[in-house]
């Protein structure tokens, strides 16, 4: 009688299991609001720098009594634009809210400008706040870099955040977009923020905006 036959014994190579190739890997798809809020930097200066070439081009930059006549000349479509680029800019930084926040008193005036800047400001920080408070925390990580989300996340965890948040707000020293989605994430009630913003975002937007304003038609030549 001949001898039992063994079983097969797999061989090492066939006991492992199959490990797919990087190839083979399923490809990372880019978050394109990420990506979106990482090329508005770029795109928005792009936009500034053909503004500032159109200007030029047609004599609307060659001097503030210009400017201002082009601007009177448009009606209440000049007013109306630049609260909807404003408001929209603290929401979305497609434009830096700075730079429009200087642009108001050059083009309407330093009363009626900051009025507008305070409009349009106030109504994107609350409208962010919104925002966070019904979205949550992972639209803001997709917005804004994580490193300064989760800088600036240490301030909610303190006590004395709302003290630290209307300070923020009053001076122009931290990200106030960034702080103002953040404040939506807490338990901060909808009167106080509404509160902190009414009462203390005007002191930032007249030294800020006055200021720097003030200081760019001194160096200009206009």
């Amino acid at each position: 009688m001949g001898a039992a036959a063994r079983p097969a014994v797999p061989s090492p190579a066939a006991a492992r299991p199959a490990v797919p190739s990087p190839a083979a890997a399923a490809p990372v798809r880019r978050d394109p609001l990420r990506l979106a809020a990482q090329l508005s930097p770029l795109l928005g200066l792009g936009l500034a720098i053909a503004l500032v070439w159109w200007g030029l081009d047609t004599g609307v930059l060659r001097s503030l009594a210009n400017l201002q006549q082009f601007i009177d000349s448009l009606g209440a479509w000049g007013p109306g634009a630049f609260l909807l680029a404003s408001a929209a800019s603290v929401v979305f930084p497609l434009v830096p809210a700075g730079l429009l926040v200087i642009a108001g008193p050059l083009l309407f005036g330093p009363v009626e400008g900051t009025v507008y800047n305070y409009l349009a400001v106030s109504a994107g920080s609350l409208l962010n706040f919104a925002i966070a408070r019904h979205v949550g925390l992972g639209l803001i990580e997709r917005l804004f870099r994580p490193r300064t989300v989760e800088k600036f996340l240490g301030w909610t965890r303190s006590g004395h955040f709302t003290r630290a948040f209307a300070l923020a707000i009053t001076l122009p020293v931290a990200p106030d977009d960034l702080l103002c989605y953040l404040a939506g994430t807490t338990r901060m009630r909808w009167r106080t923020y509404v509160l902190i913003i009414l009462l203390c975002k005007p002191w930032a937007l007249i030294a800020y905006g006055l200021g720097i304003s003030a200081l760019v038609l001194r160096v200009l030549p206009w």
